[in-house]
């Protein structure tokens, strides 16, 4: 499968698309990536360099696509961190351009906001994935923060983040999969509601999980469901092996993506599973 995707860069470590594209690259699916910042490195090292890429050279790449027929391979689009709510509309506007040459084409969104109660995105971008994103979404994968953004609904227990994507499916979303809708001291529990039901896949829980976890879960999980898995096995698959990274990561500040790259086809430990509804 072909996959446009748009996400953040960063020349040092595994966020944003240098966790995606390995992942989607490991299922066997071909990426395009579309840059949506340039940064030498995840914020939280300390600083950075680079920039937010401006929505009009972004457009460019786009119709660079469209100008060469190549929309008409595309699979699937997936978003990710955006850097300003007018790449929002670009993204809105390549994929009602995929969907004009492959109607069956997907849009996995992942709602880049914040995590932990903070908002880290610009002022704006809230709004544009709520209005604009979302409804064209077939999957999103919210954390809890920012399901509970997005649905306006607080979350306490799994009850809440039950009806929490049940709120966010009806802007739009088929299935909606919030990456930390329960935890505890010892185990985290990805929700997924889709077409198949309700499932919750419970692994163990590391404390202090890499940055790029996030962007790993979401790429594993959309790159399961274009090989034709089932709901419940592609959100097993994905947590399981997400899991996996993060453990031998061992509390470093970056995923440890390429020593532990065979774990995102078969992962070590299998996830357990429960149908919630």
């Amino acid at each position: 499968m072909n996959v446009l995707l748009f996400n953040s860069h960063v020349v040092y470590g595994h966020v944003g698309a240098q966790a995606a594209v390995p992942a989607l690259q490991r299922l066997g699916h071909a990426v395009w990536h579309v840059p949506t910042v340039l940064f030498s490195n995840h914020p939280a090292h300390g600083g950075f360099a680079g920039e937010v890429m401006p929505a009009a050279r972004i457009a460019d790449l786009l119709d660079g696509l469209a100008a060469r027929g190549f929309l008409g391979q595309v699979d699937a689009v997936a978003s990710g961190y955006l850097g300003s709510p007018e790449t929002a509309e670009v993204v809105a506007r390549a994929v009602l351009a995929v969907r004009h040459e492959r109607p069956g084409a997907l849009y996995a969104c992942d709602p880049v906001l914040g995590d932990a109660g903070r908002l880290y995105v610009r002022e704006g971008l809230l709004e544009a994935f709520r209005d604009r994103l979302l409804p064209l979404a077939d999957l999103a994968t919210p954390n809890r923060f920012e399901l509970s953004l997005l649905s306006n609904c607080p979350i306490a227990n799994l009850d809440d983040a039950l009806a929490a994507t049940r709120a966010l499916g009806r802007q739009g979303p088929r299935r909606v999969a919030c990456t930390s809708a329960v935890e505890d001291e010892r185990e985290i529990g990805a929700l997924l509601l889709g077409l198949e039901g309700a499932h919750l896949a419970s692994t163990t829980r590391h404390p202090q999980a890499p940055h790029g976890a996030g962007d790993l879960f979401a790429a594993l999980l959309l790159g399961w469901l274009l090989r034709g898995e089932t709901e419940p096995a592609a959100l097993g698959l994905a947590a399981a092996a997400a899991a996996a990274v993060i453990g031998a990561s061992a509390g470093a500040k970056e995923l440890a993506l390429v020593a532990s790259q065979d774990s995102l086809l078969q992962p070590i430990r299998n996830a357990t599973m429960c149908r919630l509804a």
